[in-house]
């Protein structure tokens, strides 16, 4: 078959003349479009293409680390176009915070991206917005904390899940072991003793369906095909990663009605046993009592739980993950918090108020989070009005990256901010300071709600793991060898999965 010609044989050279000049006013059009008012001191930012905007001098497997260097060139405020998205980047602590908690307001709102809204379509606590948004978020802060986030009985839950982990661990006997999938089950097992009211067996096919699905979605969800259909819906709308991922929606929806369904058969409304039964309860007694435009309905439920499962699950086991790897990479530091642990505690359990009498531990387990960066360009917010910002105007609707990454390896706040460094949260004596540069879950008024929670986790399985075994690299590999990096993602996750973890005598 003959390939059609772009233009017919007969074309003269004023046609060919006035297509140009067709491309140069599409050219002039979005360029124009991209250009910042200066009358309104717009942030300023690398020049885009038409349509491409910046991508093409992105590193699209780790955008995080080319905004931290547009940062050094543009300042602290500045403008990046995601093909045709304007994103305005916010970059360093002071700056960060100053957004975040000073002008909470004006930079509270959630921005979704395409495939979160088809997803969630404005229901839920992490990508929703306005009323709905404010109603969950309550519901689900008074609820975590009824159901123990805080509290003696979330410590003991924690505990006890410990001990289940624990002993998954040692039937390895000291094997080469890759942690991932019981370390997520026991980090999931904490959220659904909250959420459903019990914990499921690390070998029940529906629970580690669940967990494995939940998982999955997440790293479609920051996958390059999808973000670029994110961008492109109408070049990628069939792309193969964005029908997985609504596969994936739908079977852990179906498996979440299933769970209901048991849930709400067995339903004592005097004795509660998770948020699932808080908010069923809830929601009978807003239609007995005839409100008709609530948003206890059943879709809040699901995007909250969902919303619930994988926040609380993702970040805390990835960070755990983080830190055993640390250890394995760091024989010497881990040698510390094993002696500080032997000598302050012995062999009993490890409890949240030993966390006070252990600050080296302390210390580690913070300067891994910090360098974790598990989540390096934040969420995006959006602006909720017009508004100048350190001089610089930003209009209202406006997607805004709070980079994380800026805050947690801020050179003007960290002395040796790429490097794992636990003195940067001990005073000269030993003893533990608190940083305030120190903000892995966000600020303001869309910090993650479940803070308490995963710090009282990290520190109560790190040390128990701590007290029973000693992680080693695999036979054959190096601590030089064993690999931090994330092969990409918006969740940082670490490449090298497997460990030894050999029990202590």
């Amino acid at each position: 078959m003959e390939m059609l010609d772009l233009f017919p044989q007969t074309s003269s050279s004023f046609s060919l003349l006035g297509t140009l000049m067709i491309l140069l006013l599409v050219y002039l059009i979005f360029t124009f479009s991209f250009t910042s008012n200066e009358d309104r001191k717009e942030p300023p930012g690398p020049r885009p293409l038409p349509l491409l905007g910046n991508l093409l001098q992105l590193d699209l497997r780790r955008p995080y680390n080319t905004l931290l260097r547009f940062s050094k060139k543009y300042g602290s405020v500045f403008t990046v176009y995601l093909g045709p998205k304007k994103v305005v980047v916010l970059a360093g602590y002071k700056t960060v915070k100053e957004a975040l908690v000073n002008y909470a307001e004006e930079f509270g709102e959630r921005d979704q991206t395409l495939i979160m809204h088809e997803s969630n379509q404005g229901h839920g606590i992490i990508w929703s917005n306005g009323d709905s948004w404010k109603e969950m978020r309550c519901f689900a802060l008074t609820n975590l904390r009824d159901f123990g986030m805080g509290k003696k009985a979330c410590e003991d839950k924690i505990i006890e899940e410990c001990e289940h982990l624990t002993e998954a661990l040692r039937k390895f006997k000291g094997e080469t072991v890759d942690i991932t999938q019981p370390i997520h089950c026991a980090v999931s097992n904490i959220i659904c003793s909250i959420v459903y009211g019990s914990r499921f067996e690390y070998n029940d096919p529906e629970f580690t369906s669940l967990v494995n699905q939940v998982s999955r979605r997440l790293q479609l969800m920051v996958s390059p095909s999808v973000q670029t259909y994110n961008l492109f819906p109408w070049l990628c709308k069939w792309i193969t990663n964005r029908k997985e991922f609504q596969n994936i929606d739908a079977a852990i929806r179906k498996q979440n009605l299933k769970l209901f369904r048991r849930l709400e058969e067995t339903l004592n409304p005097q004795m509660c046993r998770g948020f699932v039964d808080a908010f069923l309860v809830h929601e009978k007694n807003q239609e007995e009592s005839g409100i008709t435009n609530s948003h206890f309905h059943s879709e809040n439920l699901l995007k909250s739980v969902n919303n619930l499962f994988s926040a609380g699950t993702e970040t805390t086991a990835k960070t755990l993950r983080f830190g055993l790897l640390l250890m394995a990479k760091n024989p010497k530091i881990q040698d510390q918090v094993q002696e500080e642990l032997s000598r302050v505690i012995g062999r009993r359990q490890v409890q949240v108020e030993d966390r006070k009498n252990l600050p080296f531990t302390n210390a580690v387990i913070h300067e891994t989070q910090r360098l974790a960066n598990i989540v390096p360009q934040g969420l995006p917010h959006k602006t909720a009005k017009d508004i100048t910002f350190q001089g610089h105007f930003i209009k209202k609707g406006t997607t805004v990256y709070p980079l994380l990454m800026s805050v947690l390896f801020d050179e003007s706040e960290w002395e040796r901010p790429h490097s794992f460094h636990p003195a940067h949260f001990l005073d000269k004596d030993g003893k533990f300071v608190k940083r305030e540069a120190f903000i892995p879950f966000s600020a303001g008024r869309r910090i993650c709600p479940g803070e308490g929670l995963a710090r009282m986790e990290l520190f109560i399985f790190f040390t128990s793991l701590l007290q029973h075994f000693r992680f080693t690299p695999p036979p054959g590999v190096s601590e030089d060898e064993l690999d931090l990096t994330s092969p990409v993602g918006f969740t940082l996750n670490p490449v090298s999965p497997e460990h030894s973890a050999v029990p202590c005598m």
